[in-house]
């Protein structure tokens, strides 16, 4: 079958172009293997990076048709039918007889240095800035080995499987309006620092990722980093437990970030659902203590007004009583598993 390649081609500082190839391919075929034929075949001038051809080293990461993935990875037919289904979806499917294409794009959150090879030097800078290792002074202990038990062995399980291929940094929409935002990457790793029962950094660690949006608070939870990763290394999830223990070491007066999930479990658990009217006083305003922040809800207060879009009264939901034990249930699991 033919498949025309879209290749976002471009040099340092330049202005990208798109490229076209046709090639005559199998269903089998990677993405890695038609790139390889176009580069040996067609345009010797293509630049892409490559290595192990067999989703271990991640050099190959780059955007298949507006996620990133791993070119060795991604084949003809298992893209070609995700594209069925946008398309499908969409009503916006081609005519009969049209060549499928298959659009190909450098990594976002980073500046290309050529074609499909991307400079990813803050990728690196921002994983060195958690301090990914286990800590110096767990490691400086000559008499004995640092024996684990196969429990505390397989909490690293799932953050060890990361190939640091930059796929859910290069979809990080918190990166990509934050500088500051470290990325999933980073946090994924950092959590595995956290759960080793070898290192001996842990609180100073916690703090650490608990600082302004460079840490967990400037993620936004789009979820994106999960869905793109090959690894199922679930950035955001491991986002969420380094949260987890912060909250479970701060109260609301600590910051903003985690008066905010504090205020909301507990007005849900109240309402069932969020009660607006305390939601902004409780966690802009910090329960009437910031007069700063109750003045900054001044001017969207009397927006909402004026528009009828304040509430002037608040309705707990009808399964109240239901939400409430349910998060119950889930905090005292939490705190058993902890516990124990």
């Amino acid at each position: 079958m033919q498949v025309r390649f879209n290749i976002v081609r471009q040099n340092q500082n330049e202005a990208p172009r798109v490229e076209s190839y046709t090639l005559e391919v199998k269903e089998s075929n990677t993405i890695l293997d038609c790139l390889n034929s176009i580069k040996w075949e067609q345009d010797g001038t293509l630049a892409f990076r490559k290595n192990c051809r067999n989703t271990i080293c991640g050099s190959c990461s780059m955007r298949i048709n507006g996620r990133s993935a791993l070119a060795c990875k991604e084949n003809i037919g298992s893209e070609l039918d995700r594209l069925q289904k946008i398309a499908s979806s969409s009503s916006a499917e081609k005519p009969a007889g049209a060549i499928p294409e298959i659009t190909v794009a450098p990594m976002g959150n980073m500046p290309v240095i050529k074609d499909l090879v991307v400079n990813m030097t803050s990728f690196w800078d921002n994983l060195e800035a958690v301090d990914p290792y286990v800590s110096t002074s767990g490691r400086a202990i000559p008499e004995r080995e640092f024996l684990q038990t196969p429990e505390e062995r397989s909490k690293l399980d799932q953050t060890g499987n990361c190939i640091l291929c930059g796929a859910c940094y290069s979809e990080c929409n918190a990166r990509e309006v934050n500088p500051d935002f470290v990325g999933p990457h980073a946090l994924a790793k950092a959590y595995r620092t956290i759960a080793d029962s070898r290192d001996t950094e842990k609180e100073n660690r916690i703090e650490k990722y608990n600082e302004g949006t460079s840490g967990v608070w400037g993620c936004t939870r789009c979820y994106y980093c999960n869905s793109v990763c090959p690894m199922e290394v679930a950035p955001m999830d491991q986002i969420g437990k380094i949260k987890q223990e912060i909250l479970d070491r701060k109260d609301a007066q600590a910051s903003r970030q985690i008066r905010h999930r504090k205020v909301l479990i507990e007005l849900v658990k109240e309402g069932g659902w969020v009660d607006e009217r305390k939601f902004g006083i409780e966690v802009v305003g910090n329960f009437f203590r910031d007069i700063k922040g109750l003045l900054s809800l001044g001017p969207l207060g009397l927006r909402m007004i004026a528009r009828g879009k304040f509430p002037l009264s608040f309705e707990s939901s009808e399964g109240t009583k239901t939400v409430r034990a349910l998060i119950e249930s889930v905090q005292n699991l939490e705190k058993s598993a902890k516990s124990g």
